[in-house]
């Protein structure tokens, strides 16, 4: 296992605070280089956790992002009430300051510090958190968490996620707001090496707990007058929260201009190579996504073939979704094709993530 530095962004200079906690690092893990370069320290919770606690809790003490796992994707988190901290997040990601950031509590308890509940809300916080369920809801007048982290909105995207996630909330203290750990605009990460290989020679610190399982983000959902409006399909199916809720989802309109959430852009996931959806051939300069055990015609000759799920479960399929773009990606085919996905269940979620990944990019 390796266990590296890297160094602040740009527009910031270290700290000698920064420095302390890059020593106590260096010291507990030793120094690895790369070209001369400090990366980012991997720290494996397999046979470190108590120490990745102490070390992300004390590398966002001091305003910093650290890369974390959780069910859904990995996310670069940071202080969500801390100006600097939250700024960060948007340099290292390369991300447009308009789009809002998902704030990520310990609890329920917590999130009602910040945000107003009605009993719908509070009766899908209570059938799904922990888990890939985010709420949007009004900030309370006394809420901390920074305008930055909402995009100057009045309202906010809250979710309890499970797991060493929830654990670093309560070792720190504090809410984390945390977008998926990758290059603004391109695929999510679903392992440690992912992050490292985007984002390790800007960050200081990420944590390493495997794969994600549920390997897509969360479901967005508004809750305004106690109604419901999906803004984002997710890990959650949409049927589920139905039928807590007993009333159906409003999808957002694909014409709405307004970014009420994450995962609304229209150009979105995206590989450098071109996307192209429901195929029922390939060619040979073509990577192909498969999903099922139905048969694609040109398969053998493609670059590379992946199948999602043969067996045609979309639960597998979501978690192995980013994982294999970014594989079909660096087969240095110039197009992915995609089998036809069902739309419904998970998939929905999965055929959102295709639509932007193959949407015109500007």
């Amino acid at each position: 296992m390796c266990f590296c530095l890297a160094p602040a962004t740009n527009s910031f200079a270290k700290s000698s605070a920064s420095s302390d906690i890059d020593r106590k690092l260096s010291k507990a893990y030793g120094t690895a280089w790369n070209n001369g370069r400090h990366m980012a320290r991997i720290i494996d919770i397999a046979q470190h956790r108590h120490e990745a606690l102490q070390m992300a809790s004390a590398v966002l003490s001091e305003g910093f992002p650290v890369a974390i796992p959780t069910e859904t994707v990995y996310g670069l988190a940071a202080d969500a009430t801390n100006a600097v901290a939250i700024t960060r997040i948007y340099e290292t990601k390369g991300r447009p300051r308009f789009n809002p950031l998902i704030c990520h509590m310990s609890d329920l308890a917590m999130a009602e510090e910040y945000a107003e509940f009605d009993p719908v809300s509070r009766a899908l916080a209570q059938a799904f958190w922990p888990g890939p369920l985010t709420l949007v809801l009004s900030l309370k007048a006394e809420s901390q968490i920074h305008a930055l982290a909402t995009a100057g909105l009045d309202t906010v995207g809250i979710r309890v996620p499970k797991g060493f996630a929830g654990d670093l909330i309560r070792a720190f203290g504090k809410p984390l707001a945390a977008p998926s750990a990758n290059t603004s605009g391109r695929i999510s990460a679903t392992n440690a090496a992912h992050v490292d290989a985007d984002l390790g020679g800007k960050i200081r610190l990420i944590v390493d707990a495997g794969a994600s399982t549920v390997g897509v983000e969360s479901t967005i959902v508004k809750v305004e007058d106690g109604e419901l409006k999906l803004l984002r399909p997710g890990g959650l199916a949409a049927s589920e929260i139905e039928r807590i809720a007993g009333k159906r989802l409003r999808r957002a309109g694909k014409a709405s201009a307004a970014i009420e959430a994450p995962g609304m852009l229209a150009s979105h996931y995206a590989p450098g190579a071109n996307v192209r959806l429901d195929a029922g051939a390939v060619k040979s300069d073509e990577a192909l996504i498969a999903f099922g055990a139905a048969d694609v015609a040109g398969a053998s000759d493609a670059a590379i073939v992946l199948n999602l799920s043969p067996c045609g479960d979309l639960a597998e399929a979501a978690a192995n979704l980013f994982d294999y773009m970014k594989k079909a990606d660096a087969s240095g085919a110039a197009t992915i094709a995609f089998s036809p996905i069902p739309d419904e269940g998970l998939g929905e979620a999965i055929n959102d993530r295709l639509r932007r990944a193959a949407a015109p990019r500007e």
